[in-house]
């Protein structure tokens, strides 16, 4: 294991620490997705490495980090969820990626709630942000099905970015969309 990740399971995903074996995947979609015009674009195999090896060292350096969401059955690496908080940003932001065919299917829903409520009950944070390019119609999509608010319109990284707030993992509305997603 390179990462001190807990496994979090719902109906049909498990999330957890990174693997060496996730590397290709992860490889894959920095290499080749389109979905990254919205994250500075495609990067070549070297820097892939390196952001990868990066989101394992952000759970050595707060205990907390990107999970690799993976099919329950099939073990299949089907993207990214967890909490980031480099060192440049405000504060913790609930950050996700999805890798290429996963979209569409609920499975960022299922796996951000899941991340959520682990990030409130188990590290007390309060309720998380996300960052998300005025652009990325999906990303805000599932911000918004979440039930996450705009709060600022902010610069990011250089370029515009909405800050969403989360709905606090003890929230009604939140507890309600854990039992819908847990096993």
């Amino acid at each position: 294991m390179l990462t001190n990740a807990p496994t979090l399971t719902t109906k049909n995903l498990i999330l957890r620490g990174p693997q060496k074996s996730d590397l290709a995947a992860f490889t894959t979609w920095a290499t080749t997705s389109q979905r990254l015009e919205h994250l500075g674009g495609n990067t070549n195999t070297g820097d892939a490495w390196r952001g990868f090896i990066a989101g394992v060292g952000h759970w050595q350096w707060h205990g907390y980090g990107f999970f690799m969401i993976t099919d329950k059955n099939a073990g299949t690496p089907l993207g990214r969820m967890g909490v980031l908080h480099h060192s440049d940003w405000p504060e913790p932001e609930l950050a996700y990626h999805l890798f290429d065919g996963a979209e569409g299917r609920s499975i960022g829903f299922e796996a951000a709630i899941a991340v959520r409520h682990w990030a409130g009950e188990t590290l007390n944070l309060k309720p998380l942000m996300s960052m998300i390019h005025p652009d990325n119609t999906r990303s805000i999509t599932l911000a918004k099905r979440l039930g996450a608010v705009p709060e600022a319109d902010i610069t990011h990284d250089g370029d515009p970015a909405i800050m969403f707030r989360h709905l606090a993992h003890d929230h009604a509305d939140a507890a309600a969309q854990l039992s819908e997603v847990s096993p």
